[in-house]
């Protein structure tokens, strides 16, 4: 065999690694109008607010409102902005129209939540369908670097 003909377990570990990633931004394209900043400003959303969560021992919190919202850190489209590098107009164009869509919440004073309907259908969506994709694909990367 010629050398260079055969690809690199670190090759195959990467191309099999983009599949997973074109295919779920193909979907997430999809679920949010064709708008791919739409789902990259709910997950840093989410990131911040759920982030509370991690080591406060209240990760099992019901999602019931003003408790849920008690527990979780807020955000503003300033720290969003600056999170994504995106202009904080833009930020705050697509923040409308993740409220309108029911996805995010957004109080008085600026501080943006988690809507308890977005956790339930994109936590159902991850342990359904994502996550199971994304154990396979790492199992099929193990695979390849272990021969």
């Amino acid at each position: 065999m010629a050398e260079g003909s055969c690809p690199s377990p670190i090759r195959t570990a990467a191309i099999l690694l983009a599949r997973y990633q074109v295919k779920s931004l193909r979907r997430l394209f999809e679920e949010f109008e064709r708008d791919i900043l739409l789902p990259l400003l709910l997950g840093e959303i989410a990131l911040h607010n759920i982030g509370a969560l991690e080591n406060s021992g209240e990760a099992n919190v019901s999602i019931d409102g003003d408790r849920f919202a008690a527990v979780m850190r807020p955000c503003n489209a300033y720290s969003i902005a600056a999170a994504t590098g995106l202009p904080r107009e833009t930020v705050r164009r697509k923040i409308v129209r993740l409220v309108e869509l029911g996805w995010i919440t957004r109080r008085g004073n600026g501080h943006l939540f988690l809507t308890p309907r977005a956790i339930e259908h994109f936590g159902g969506l991850l342990g359904s369908r994502d996550l199971p994709e994304l154990l396979d694909t790492a199992d099929r990367i193990r695979k390849r670097m272990q021969d």
